[in-house]
């Protein structure tokens, strides 16, 4: 893999959201909440499918967006301020709270697990450690190589979860390589004729997923697709387990390129609710897990097989789409993002970095792109 340039650190300061980012955020955010919402019902071969084809690329998805996004970070002030405000404090408050639950209901686990995420925690672990570790994937020569051998040789070992980091270093090359995109690279991917491939590779392999679904699982677990077991727990030796997750990594990073391709690129709905997929995803889980453990729903719908998959799927995107609305995020952006001010130094006495850097890290703040993508270049792009 060849060496990557430097990338340039900007200092100037965003004015808008970008819609593509928002957009982007959006359409993966329903499959995250359809992928959970199945969950529980991949033992039938109608949500196998449908999951097979959501988990092969949706983490990959908005890991690379999220280090895209990252792209600028390095460590001042008020990005500092943004992670204890934007990942350690909603970590806390959704790890407890759904460890709270399944105590109540299960009683597990025993003690409180501050430190080993036990559902949808992970995430923000994991990008809280990719934060703190940007500068280092910039300054190597060879970082996608790096980031790559790292997730391939982390499944042969024991990786306690400790902040979820088996997941952490398997996905991590999706981080990297989201550092290293650029704006020609989403230029590329919009053009026409890589759109109609991608909509006909996205389409072939959810048709594919829902034909084989069966055949796959009984070779490879979907448990593969979790990014965190070790190859010896997944029946598969060294060369075996390191094989299947390379071909995993192609695969994810191919239909997240073609579903990056298929965004759509102007301002409309999707975008303002893109902007508040924050708020969808610590809450969509309290909504799955009270209505499986309070009413045990997916048992209870299991025995109408296909129509529970899509009644299931209808009703995912209903609960993501008013978790995305404008008044569940007034309520809870005080509680999931508290501004801090008192806790932390004036930005201004930062004297270790100067000029100001672009906060776009996973809020979907950076230079606009352009509304059309099948245009020529700019010189300024170029």
């Amino acid at each position: 893999m060849s060496r990557l340039d430097p990338l340039p650190i900007s200092t100037s300061t965003p004015k808008e959201r970008v819609a593509y980012l928002d957009n982007a955020r959006y359409w993966v955010m329903l499959l995250v909440v359809v992928g959970h919402s199945l969950t529980e019902l991949v033992v039938m071969d109608s949500a196998r499918g449908v999951y097979t084809w959501i988990y092969a690329f949706h983490m990959p998805f908005f890991v690379l967006i999220s280090g895209y996004t990252a792209r600028h970070y390095v460590g001042d002030f008020r990005q500092i301020r943004r992670i204890v405000s934007t990942l350690i404090v909603p970590y806390l408050i959704v790890e407890t709270g759904l460890q709270l639950i399944t105590r109540h209901y299960d009683g597990e686990p025993e003690h409180w697990m501050v430190l080993s995420p036990q559902w949808l925690g992970w995430f923000l672990a994991a990008l809280f450690i990719w934060r703190l570790t940007t500068p280092i994937w910039r300054a190597l020569k060879y970082p996608i190589t790096t980031a790559v051998l790292i997730s391939l040789l982390s499944g042969l070992i024991e990786i306690p979860n400790v902040l979820a980091l088996p997941k952490v270093l398997g996905l991590l090359p999706f981080y990297v390589i989201g550092l290293h995109f650029d704006r020609e690279l989403f230029l590329r991917l919009g053009r026409a004729r890589i759109r109609i491939a991608a909509a006909v590779l996205l389409g072939g392999t959810f048709v594919l997923c829902q034909l084989y679904a069966q055949s796959w699982a009984d070779r490879w677990p979907t448990t593969w697709l979790l990014w965190k077991a070790r190859y010896d727990e997944l029946d598969a030796g060294p060369i075996e387990g390191m094989a299947t997750r390379a071909a995993l990594l192609v695969i994810a990073l191919v239909l997240t390129l073609a579903a990056l391709s298929l965004v759509p690129r102007a301002r409309s709905w999707t975008t303002t609710l893109g902007g508040r997929t924050f708020y969808c995803y610590l809450l969509h889980g309290f909504v799955i897990l009270w209505l499986d453990r309070h009413f045990g729903l997916w048992e209870r719908i299991e025995p109408y097989g296909a129509t529970a998959v899509l009644g299931c799927i209808v009703v995912a995107i209903i609960v993501a789409n008013v978790l995305m609305t404008k008044p569940v995020a007034t309520v809870f952006r005080p509680v999931f993002e508290p501004r801090l001010t008192w806790m932390f130094r004036d930005p201004q006495e930062d004297s270790y970095h100067r000029g100001e850097h672009p906060d776009v890290w996973d809020r979907g703040v950076d230079e606009a792109l352009p509304p059309r993508m099948d245009v020529p270049l700019s010189p300024r792009l170029r």
